[in-house]
């Protein structure tokens, strides 16, 4: 049943692993598939170290959606639809956080109730 609490946790850190591949940025590709791991421990630190790679995410998304937005509308083209898109992205990844705050999750990394 854990997992599928941390599902939105493992679709955020899949989707920033993806982000990075296709930037080129190989060695933040391996620490987004890395950071996996440590959500099999069962310690305090583990929610708190995702949810900061988390937040970081969500304001990468929000980097990106500025600088392909503003690289977009300098060339003319509709943007609203891809703010849209990396937005939702951005805000699912920043909402993914929040799964630690779950009950049984908490219980699972012993953060107390």
């Amino acid at each position: 049943m854990s997992f599928l609490r941390l599902l939105p946790v493992f679709i955020s850190l899949a989707l920033l692993a993806a982000h990075f591949l296709r930037a080129g940025q190989t060695a933040l590709v391996a620490v987004s598939l890395l950071l996996f791991i440590p959500m099999l421990f069962r310690n305090a630190w583990v929610p708190r170290l995702i949810q900061l790679v988390l937040v970081l995410g969500a304001v990468e998304w929000l980097r990106t959606l500025y600088n392909v937005a503003q690289i977009r509308m300098d060339m003319g083209m509709p943007w609203t639809r891809l703010a849209i898109i990396l937005g939702g992205v951005a805000l699912f990844t920043a909402l993914s956080a929040l799964v630690f705050r779950s009950k049984a999750l908490r219980k699972r990394y012993s953060t107390g109730a």
